[in-house]
C-alpha cells in the first residue's frame, strides 16, 4: 500500500476484517450526531438506502478533512424492516421489542460505505441483504437476550452472526461481509484497481 488507509468507525469487526485481508488501517472514529442527522433525513423523506449512504459519506468526510492525503472509509449500516429503520437499543426492553418485531419476518440490513481521498469522496458502495428471522419463542429470546446483552446492545438488529445470533435466522440473501458492516470484497477491488493493493 502507498497510501495511509483510515477506518472512520471504532467497530472491532470492520478493523479486523481489513486487517486479516492484510489492509493496515489507522482508526479515528468520526464524530457525529447519528440520530440527529437520521431524524432530519427521515423527516425529508429519504428511504433507508439514502440514510446509510449519507452516513457513511458524513464520516468519511469528517475524518477526512483532518487527514488529507489519506484515504478514509465511512461506513454504516441501517435495518429497514419494511421500510421502518430500526435503531441499536439502549435498554435490553428495546431489543426484545426490535426482535419480536424482525420475528418470521424478512428485514434489510443495508451496508454503505464511502471512500474520501482527503474530504473529497472517490468511492462509495451500497450493499443490501435480505434477513429471513425464524420464529422463535418468546421464552428463547429472553435467554437469548439476557446471555448475549454485552455484545449485541452494540449491534443494529441486536445480533451478530459470527456469535449465537446465528441461530435466529433460516436464511440469508446476499453477501455475508455486508451483514458485518462492510462491504469488504468491493472496497479491495476499488484499493485494488487504484495501486493500492498488490493484485
Amino acid at each position: 500500500m502507498t497510501v495511509r488507509i483510515i477506518l472512520a468507525s471504532q467497530s472491532a469487526i470492520r478493523r479486523t476484517l481489513l486487517e486479516n485481508a492484510g489492509i493496515a488501517v489507522d482508526v479515528h472514529p468520526a464524530r457525529i450526531d447519528e440520530d440527529a442527522v437520521k431524524s432530519a433525513l427521515l423527516a425529508e423523506g429519504a428511504p433507508p438506502r439514502d440514510i446509510a449512504d449519507a452516513l457513511a459519506e458524513m464520516k468519511a468526510r469528517k475524518v477526512g478533512e483532518r487527514h488529507p492525503g489519506a484515504l478514509v472509509i465511512g461506513c454504516d449500516q441501517v435495518l429497514d424492516l419494511e421500510g421502518a429503520i430500526l435503531s441499536k437499543a439502549e435498554k435490553q426492553s428495546e431489543a426484545r421489542e426490535n426482535l419480536i418485531a424482525m420475528r418470521g419476518r424478512t428485514h434489510k440490513l443495508i451496508s454503505a460505505a464511502v471512500i474520501s481521498d482527503g474530504a473529497s469522496p472517490v468511492w462509495r458502495h451500497v450493499g443490501v441483504v435480505q434477513m429471513q428471522m425464524r420464529d422463535v419463542s418468546d421464552a428463547y429470546l429472553d435467554d437469548y437476550i439476557a446471555r448475549n446483552w454485552d455484545s449485541i446492545q452494540h449491534s443494529v438488529g441486536a445480533y451478530k452472526l459470527e456469535e449465537e445470533g446465528v441461530r435466529l435466522f433460516q436464511r440469508i440473501i446476499g453477501d455475508h461481509f455486508h451483514v458485518m458492516g462492510l462491504p469488504l470484497l468491493e472496497i479491495i477491488t476499488f484499493l485494488a484497481a487504484r495501486g493500492e493493493l498488490k493484485s
